[in-house]
């Protein structure tokens, strides 16, 4: 049976590697809609817009700038409907569509 005691193993990962796009998503959810850690829970196939009462037309407007300030990048007016935040999982799979 292999030694299966946790070695550290430095490892060069990319500026935000997709796997830490969920926990970013869900870190800034919380932040912008004042989730209190609700979104601890949440899965890439939680409903969000129409699902969540604090996701209102103000609180798009501000994880829209936390998005653009945390990650470095410009969102157009022209780039986000209501599919874009349908779920966990679209809004993650856009900001990692931008980072590409």
């Amino acid at each position: 049976m292999p030694d299966r005691q946790s070695v550290s193993q430095p490892h060069a990962a990319p500026r935000f590697p997709l796997s830490d796009h969920l926990a970013q998503v869900l870190a800034l959810l919380d932040d912008a809609l004042s989730l209190n850690g609700r979104s601890a829970s949440f899965t890439p196939d939680t409903p969000l817009l129409g699902s969540l009462p604090e996701l209102d037309s103000m609180a798009v407007a501000t994880l829209l700038t936390a998005i653009e300030e945390t990650f470095g990048v410009t969102i157009g007016d022209d780039e986000i409907d209501g599919s874009t935040l349908a779920t966990v999982g679209t809004l993650r799979d856009f900001i990692a569509h931008k980072l590409a």
